[in-house]
């Protein structure tokens, strides 16, 4: 398990994951994304978390998913191509975070529900209104949290490439391997809520959720 740093640094880490590899179903993407980092540079901060929560959501047939009666224009982005941010807005007060999966015509996404934060803690615990000494599980536990966290808001990052170089927000790859990974059903839906979707890596205390769904 990686360990928590607060500095800051100008190089990003790893290298951008290759488009290739989101060109697969929901499920498997989501394996494939977890244990990656997300990383947001900002005039003053380079932000670096690790994903360590996902949860898959496919298209046609998933009554879950945002997908699920076809192309509109607000889920326009899960359609394709892979890697590109879907970020919504719940319950008028919390912005989600989805990457793009599947080839492009085919809609796939995947949730980024917990981030274990590694750098620039200062800043994430600024823009979520706590401390600088916060809990790293305050700052990163939860989709809406992390979001809060990295500044990431519809209004500026939905379509976002986020595996360009140019992009602000991108998916890297340092080579971390999840040690385990908890399979359990999707949690905060009504619909479809049964589906082992959901993946963590196991007993990280930045998952969301109670501790006993956590385990693997």
């Amino acid at each position: 398990m990686s360990a928590f740093v607060s500095g800051e640094t100008t190089a990003s880490p790893g290298t951008l994951l290759d488009r290739v590899l989101l060109e697969t179903r929901p499920d498997m993407a989501a394996r494939l994304i977890l244990g990656k980092l997300l990383v947001r540079r900002t005039k003053d901060a380079l932000l670096v978390g690790r994903i360590v929560e996902v949860e898959a959501y496919f298209g046609e047939g998933d009554p879950a998913a945002h997908a699920a009666a076809g192309r509109t224009a607000r889920n326009a982005v899960l359609f394709g191509p892979p890697g590109h941010a879907y970020v919504y807005f719940i319950y008028g007060m919390h912005s989600c975070l989805n990457i793009s999966c599947e080839p492009t015509g085919q809609a796939g996404s995947v949730l980024v529900r917990a981030l274990e934060p590694l750098q620039g803690l200062s800043q994430m615990a600024a823009w979520r209104g706590l401390g600088p000494h916060a809990s790293p599980r305050l700052l990163t536990s939860g989709p809406g949290r992390l979001c809060q966290a990295f500044g990431i808001t519809r209004a500026t990052h939905n379509g976002v490439d986020l595996l360009s170089a140019n992009s602000e927000l991108q998916l890297r790859d340092d080579g971390y391997e999840a040690p385990d990974i908890a399979t359990t059903p999707r949690i905060g839906i009504t619909k479809a809520a049964e589906r082992p979707l959901r993946f963590a890596v196991a007993g990280h205390p930045c998952v969301s959720g109670p501790a006993r769904a956590n385990r693997g």
